[in-house]
């Protein structure tokens, strides 16, 4: 008769092996997006790291390119309803920077339908650079909450200003960006 001690099975040490640096690797990966969940969005003062956004009309715009200006980089979308209320504000506000060469917009289309953000853009005569947010790269790079949200970036690169909701009118907008333009 057998002994039950002899048959019992025992797993090789390879497999106990690999299994245990799956599970760590596993919860690494976890533990690493948990982490930057809780991060919240770019502080006031950090530097925002470089990105790009393909515009509505193929235009690529790099905020590489732009170092030595202020940069507004606005998130909205179409299906929006707070958007629409700084619409107008903020193509008022890019328009009245707009010869000066120092300041650039960007216009963000979070999450929506090419149609429907041209047709916001038509709707609200918006001329500064509009694209939308391809795999949501940008938003995550800010960490938006929502829409609408605009984030305003030195000279120098770092997050001057946050804004989470919309603007209440121009002269907020310019209470933002205009002691940026002097430094």
């Amino acid at each position: 008769m057998e002994n039950p001690e002899e048959t019992k099975k025992t797993l090789p040490r390879w497999a106990v092996v690999t299994a245990f640096v799956v599970l760590l690797g596993f919860l690494g990966i976890l533990g690493w997006g948990l982490k930057n969940a809780q991060q919240g969005p770019v502080k006031v003062g950090q530097p925002v790291p470089v990105f790009n956004l393909t515009t509505f009309d193929g235009q690529v715009v790099s905020t590489s390119d732009l170092k030595g200006k202020v940069i507004v980089v606005n998130f909205w979308a179409s299906w929006c309803k707070p958007c629409e209320q700084e619409a107008a504000e903020l193509e008022e506000a890019w328009q009245s920077y707009r010869e000066s060469d120092q300041v650039y917009f960007f216009g963000v289309d979070y999450v929506d339908t090419e149609t429907q953000a041209k047709k916001y853009i038509e709707k609200f005569n918006i001329t500064y650079p509009n694209g939308p947010d391809l795999r949501t790269s940008i938003s995550q790079l800010f960490r938006i909450t929502g829409v609408p949200e605009t984030y305003v970036i030195d000279k120098n690169g770092n997050l001057a200003n946050a804004k989470i909701g919309p603007y209440e009118s121009l002269a907020e907008i310019k209470q933002m960006i205009d002691p940026l333009i002097s430094e």
